[in-house]
């Protein structure tokens, strides 16, 4: 099977992670839009996969949850009225968990805005834990039995719950209530209130925008297929942890937790599907004797 050249292969990937539309890195890069495609769940499947063998045992004293919006084919309040649209169309939220010191994304996941999506991804952040952390979430209520129920008592939780003013009138399309206030409230254990907030969560989800063309607000590059958009967070959660440079640690945020050493790249990824995709030799055929 024809491949291409290897550096190709990592450009298409890296420029899928800074924000380019799929069928722009096809025109930029000369290369179908099947080529892309196959790239990104290829590269997808691979990254998820690092990420649950990687971010293991991670040392953190505080970390914070935030759940960020996009959607798929249309948004949900369209849904009803779009033409042919596909039984998964409507909203999706990611979810990420962050230490806030390292900045690694220490959890994420891509649903619903559930309860049952916020017990997921609880679960699965306790499992990658090392230690007992000070947690902070919004005051979205699905937070506090996921929480109950992955952590019980062993963890210090707050929540933050912003206060809004009156609608803005009239109402533009991405003009949100102003922020009023907020206040801080102690949920389980003993959190150091003057440590609980979400700004460094919240201040990832502009990262998460900038990088992923799919989140970018107004445009006509939002995901179109869920598995598609599962593949791209994954293969972006994975260049942000260990490949891509923090501006402020100038080093990755996987190497700041102490989980890696050196710089990961995107030619590890591809080598890592090349060895996932080679097929096994069979050893020579042998006649089996007949009675």
């Amino acid at each position: 099977m024809n491949k291409l050249p290897l550096a190709k292969r990592a450009k298409i990937l890296t420029l899928l992670c800074e924000g380019m539309s799929m069928r722009a890195v096809a025109r930029t890069e000369d290369v179908s839009f099947n080529t892309v495609a196959k790239a990104l769940v290829d590269a997808g499947a691979v990254c998820a996969q690092m990420h649950d063998e990687l971010v293991q045992g991670v040392t953190a004293s505080k970390v914070q949850c935030d759940e960020i919006w996009s959607f798929n084919y249309c948004k949900q309040r369209t849904v009803a009225g779009a033409k042919a649209a596909p039984a998964d169309a409507g909203d999706i939220w990611t979810w990420t968990a962050i230490d806030a010191d390292s900045k690694l994304i220490v959890s994420y996941l891509v649903g619903d805005r559930s309860g049952q999506t916020a017990i997921e991804l609880m679960d699965d952040l306790r499992g990658r834990l090392a230690n007992r952390v000070q947690l902070t979430t919004d005051g979205h209520r699905a937070y506090l039995e996921a929480v109950e129920g992955a952590f019980g008592g062993d963890i210090d939780y707050a929540q933050v719950i912003k206060q809004y003013g009156p609608t803005p009138s009239p109402a533009g399309r991405y003009s949100p209530a102003e922020c009023t206030g907020i206040k801080k409230v102690s949920v389980e254990g003993n959190p150091d209130m003057k440590q609980a907030n979400t700004s460094f969560v919240e201040a990832h989800n502009k990262t998460m925008r900038m990088h992923m063309r799919r989140f970018t607000r107004l445009t006509n590059g939002h995901s179109k297929k869920v598995a598609n958009h599962v593949h791209m967070v994954a293969l972006y959660t994975l260049f942000y942890n260990f490949i891509r440079t923090h501006s402020k640690l100038r080093m990755t945020p996987a190497m700041q937790a102490g989980i890696a050493t050196t710089f990961m790249s995107f030619e590890d990824v591809i080598a890592r599907i090349d060895a996932a995709q080679t097929p096994k030799v069979r050893g020579p055929y042998k006649k089996r004797a007949t009675a």
